[in-house]
């Protein structure tokens, strides 16, 4: 049986928006009607837990409502060709949804909360949380979120995999956002690489394979296209 080769997958917000997930940031920069910096950094969450937990909780219904789509599902069906890793941005669970076996979140999970005081556990969220929740042995809870002014620390297991990766599908990503955008620049060069969203790409790299469509019609394609390194 021949070895499947690697393809990771890196997705951002795009690939969500079509399940009705908005990109939170909005053209005023503001997410939900809220300043990142009231909702989303270590210091907002040291002033205002409760306003946090809000912002979170109001997120994570409105994820729970949303279905994968048909882009996250036709990355479950490259598995039959591909040997794929999925690398995402998005805080969403829809890929593990669709079926998808190998994903790493890069910046979290929003249906996961973990203890501030360290040993680090990081539980299932059920219901809503507040500046209260905490574990069973006293210890706060706050979103499993990475948030602006934090390292990502998944970000050198990301790197690996694309550096060991015969391919790489970008889809939905600005690649405006580090240090995730840098993923591009760790492939291997002569390996293929194909970018899938509607808009101008915000990075170049040679031989990068631009489709201006959404996941759902840009996913096939680009895999058709990645056929002939197969």
């Amino acid at each position: 049986m021949r070895t499947k080769r690697k393809l990771v997958v890196f997705t951002g917000a795009g690939i969500s928006a079509e399940s009705g997930i908005p990109t939170f940031r909005g053209n005023d920069g503001l997410w939900e009607g809220h300043r990142v910096e009231d909702v989303a950094t270590p210091e907002a969450f040291e002033r205002n837990p409760d306003l946090v937990h809000q912002f979170y909780n109001e997120r994570r219904r409105a994820i729970a409502l949303a279905q994968p789509n048909a882009g996250h599902l036709a990355l479950v069906e490259a598995e039959l060709d591909w040997d794929v890793q999925v690398v995402t941005q998005n805080v969403d669970n829809l890929h593990e949804r669709a079926g998808s076996n190998r994903i790493l979140h890069l910046h979290g999970r929003i249906d996961q909360a973990r203890s501030i005081e360290p040993p680090t556990v990081i539980v299932e969220v059920e219901g809503d949380l507040s500046a209260e929740s905490c574990l069973a042995d006293g210890r706060r809870l706050r979103p499993h979120i990475v948030w602006f002014g934090e390292l990502v620390p998944a970000i050198s297991e990301a790197q690996k995999m694309v550096q060991q990766a015969d391919a790489l599908l970008v889809v939905g990503s600005s690649l405006q956002v580090y240090p995730a955008a840098g993923l591009l620049y760790e492939l291997k060069a002569g390996r293929p690489s194909v970018l899938v969203d509607p808009g101008k790409a915000g990075i170049a790299r040679s031989g990068l394979h631009h489709i201006q469509k959404g996941g759902g019609l840009g996913i096939p394609e680009a895999l058709e296209y990645l056929k002939k390194y197969l």
